[in-house]
Order: structure tokens, then C-alpha cells, then sequence
């Protein structure tokens, strides 16, 4: 049985403001204003985790005027849920014999 997790999402995920970013968007939209005053992170470094996690699927953007606002993609931490739930399953079923070196 071969389980699929979406290693581009498991690798924008890895990193602690990339994630600080996904918690901070699980609650609202918000706008780059908005996360530069929550995270502390600089305008430039916090643009280009924001690509990160835009080309992982993860986030999506909403153009509002002169800024842009930023929301999660539930359905893309849904998938990898679901592909490490399969994980979890195939390492619980168990009852495999070792492999002899």
C-alpha cells in the first residue's frame, strides 16, 4: 500500500515563521501588515515565505486595493492529514515479519 504526503507541504511546514504564519492564518485573513506586526519578521523575509507556502498550496491570496491579504487552504492540510493518518495506519497494522539483513 503506498501512502502519498505532499513533501512540498511537509517542507514549508518544517520551518518555525512559516508555521507561525499557517497558525496565525488558521484563525483570520490577514494581510501582510497584519503578519509583519505578528511575527516581528521583516517585509522582505516575510514576502518570501509567503511564496513558500503559496507554490506548496498551502496559502492563497484575496488582492483588496494596495494590499494583499493573505487566507489558509484548509483543503491542502487536509490531504496531508489524511496522508499521514494512512501512515500512522500502515505503522499500527503491524504483525509484518523483519526483514532478515
Amino acid at each position: 500500500m503506498l501512502i502519498s504526503v505532499d513533501t512540498d507541504v511537509l517542507r514549508a511546514l518544517a520551518d518555525p515563521l512559516r508555521m507561525r504564519i499557517v497558525q496565525l492564518l488558521s484563525a483570520e485573513t490577514l494581510c501582510t501588515t497584519h503578519l509583519i506586526a505578528e511575527t516581528g519578521a521583516r517585509q522582505t523575509n516575510l514576502s518570501n515565505h509567503l511564496r513558500v507556502l503559496r507554490e506548496a498550496g498551502l496559502v492563497e491570496t484575496e488582492p483588496c486595493g494596495r494590499f494583499t491579504y493573505y487566507r489558509l487552504r484548509p483543503e491542502a492540510l487536509d490531504g496531508l492529514s489524511a496522508g499521514l493518518a494512512g501512515l500512522a495506519e500502515a505503522a499500527r497494522a503491524g504483525g509484518r515479519p523483519r526483514r532478515a539483513c
